[in-house]
């Protein structure tokens, strides 16, 4: 099977590239269209290489899938130990939120469950069951229950 992959598919949007470009630029710095795909390309490749060396490593050890260490590994191995330091810190720190993010709509998906299990034992619906607590949606209802009763609502 022949598949043809079109060269401005490997690359990143350059409409992205402009606007991280002008993110780091003074605000009255002219960027060139030029300057815009130098620096896509470079970024594209620069991925691709780092990519393929953490690929590398999964194979060699049998898995097939690339996550956040292998990344930062080959960002060492390649000898681009700052960006690997960085790396780590940020996945580090995503990982925190991904696993307090987990966390807290296990505990909404709790007190959901029990509203909706205190619902099933009436005949009122759910809106005139909200309507006689004071409720107004099942937001509110997680706040309410977070803070203990406190009728404090972001």
């Amino acid at each position: 099977m022949d598949i043809h992959i079109d060269e401005q598919d490997k690359l990143l949007p350059i409409a992205n590239v402009g606007r991280i470009m002008k993110h780091i630029l003074p605000h009255n710095a002219k960027i060139s269209k030029e300057a815009k795909v130098t620096i896509q390309e470079c970024a594209s490749e620069f991925i691709s290489f780092v990519t393929s060396e953490a690929s590398d490593k999964c194979h060699k050890e049998n898995r097939k899938t690339v996550n956040g260490d292998d990344i930062c590994w080959a960002l060492t191995s390649l000898g681009f130990d700052n960006y690997s330091e960085a790396m780590v810190r940020h996945l580090h720190r995503f990982r925190e939120f991904e696993s307090s993010r987990q966390r807290a709509n296990h505990e909404i998906n709790n007190i959901v469950g029990v509203h909706n299990n205190n619902n099933k034992a009436t005949s009122t619906t759910h809106e005139e069951k909200h309507e006689e607590e004071g409720i107004t949606n099942i937001f509110e209802f997680q706040i309410i229950q977070r803070n203990k009763g406190s009728m404090n609502s972001t």
